[in-house]
């Protein structure tokens, strides 16, 4: 006889993001029950990448209790260097850069392997009650009662007060709701892989903006980089072709004289870059986080940041309404976490859109202006620490952004 089950908060995707929704549930409010499904093994990858985590969400790992897991493994970002030029430049002359604290004694970001912080939050998920449904596929949804509806492909079937759809940017429950999303295609490509460098990079990301795409490169420990390259999709198929020594001539001659003679130490991993945004970021019982319901252009490094803070909205919109007695899978519940995130994600997409529109061309009046831009931006330490600070995410917002408990 298939299992039947009744949860309060069913999340459908058991990346960074979904986990970090199960353990801040748990965590606050620890008579909630949680169940957390994904169609892949819930075991630690072998995934060379790092992601770039800002201060506010590091804080909110923090406040989870997983950070200290992670940190052995993290590198601070100190600065970032931002430049433009062509790639023949010899030289990659600097125009704007970022330095100092935004919270006194805290870089205002960290790269972290991403294979350390799926085994924080794994191992704490299963510690914390979290139920790990996996490796096991979705088959079909039903949000038309008082309970979500969850079939799986084992015979078992969940309801659930609510569904979070943590699935990614293909979201098949975003689809089943009938959601609709808004974007365009980039025509361009991201490019990922880390290498080692003769020049230390003094916790420093380099930004170097090319005709073809943002070129960045953000720091690892032991003289390492995390790379993610933005190159017209025509032209990719060449790069994920060449052997490692020729991409690494490739990496210098984009970098300049940055960080010297660099290995490359894991093949190159490329994916379609676009804009999405979901028209809704809720539905019947149904909620939508990370790449479910945004996907931004990397120029900005805000993608794995935005997910996070999906998360710190939703986890203290929920708790908050079951302490008040309230359904937490209702539309007025779930309205006041769209509200809360629709202006964030509208100015990170449009920024992200606009910066790689601006930026990834080579016309001379363009050029000027946005050189000239920069400069003056760079000539303004308040404008400058308001931008950072807005990118740390540790300004105002969620309580769990500043690391407080909700």
């Amino acid at each position: 006889m298939a299992e039947s089950k009744e949860v309060d908060v069913l999340i459908v995707g058991a990346g960074p993001v979904g986990l970090t929704l199960a353990l801040a549930l748990k965590k606050f409010a620890p008579a909630m029950s949680v169940a957390i499904n994904d169609v892949r093994p819930l075991v630690v990858p072998n995934d060379e990448r790092s992601s770039a985590l800002a201060l506010g969400v590091t804080s909110v790992f923090e406040a989870i209790g997983v950070w200290d897991q992670m940190l052995p493994d993290a590198a601070p970002i100190s600065g970032m260097h931002i430049t433009d030029s062509d790639e023949a430049d010899l030289m990659r002359p600097l125009f704007l850069k970022f330095e100092g604290d935004v919270v006194p004694g805290q870089p205002f970001a960290h790269m972290v392997p991403n294979r350390s912080s799926i085994k924080a939050l794994l191992d704490s998920a299963k510690e914390e009650g979290v139920e790990l449904i996996a490796p096991v596929k979705t088959t079909g949804f039903d949000f038309s009662g008082l309970g979500a509806k969850v079939d799986f492909d084992d015979g078992r079937q969940i309801t659930a007060r609510l569904v979070v759809a943590a699935d990614g940017a293909s979201s098949a429950l975003r689809d089943r709701a009938g959601i609709d999303t808004i974007g365009h295609d980039y025509k361009q490509s991201g490019i990922v892989t880390t290498f080692s460098h003769e020049i230390d990079h003094e916790q420093v990301a380099y930004e170097h903006f090319l005709p073809s795409g943002p070129f960045a490169t953000l720091p690892l420990p032991n003289n390492r980089s995390s790379l993610v390259w933005s190159e017209r999709t025509e032209d990719v198929p060449k790069y994920l072709e060449m052997d490692l020594e020729k991409v690494a001539f490739e990496i210098e001659k984009r970098m300049g004289s940055t960080l010297g003679k660099v290995t490359v130490e894991a093949p190159l991993q490329a994916f379609p870059l676009k804009l999405q945004i979901a028209k809704s970021f809720v539905g019947d019982r149904l909620a939508l986080i990370g790449d479910a319901a945004h996907v931004v252009h990397p120029i900005a490094g805000q993608g794995m940041n935005l997910g996070i803070k999906d998360v710190a909205a939703l986890a203290e919109v929920l708790i908050l309404a079951m302490r008040q007695g309230e359904d937490i899978g209702g539309e007025d519940v779930l309205k006041r976490y769209e509200k809360w995130r629709r202006m964030d994600i509208g100015l990170m997409a449009v920024a992200t859109d606009g910066l790689n529109k601006l930026f990834s061309n080579n016309l001379p009046p363009l050029r000027v202006i946005r050189d000239v831009g920069l400069g003056v931006v760079d000539r303004l330490p308040i404008l400058k620490k308001a931008f950072i600070g807005h990118a740390a995410a540790a300004q105002g917002g969620p309580k769990l952004l500043s690391g407080r408990g909700i």
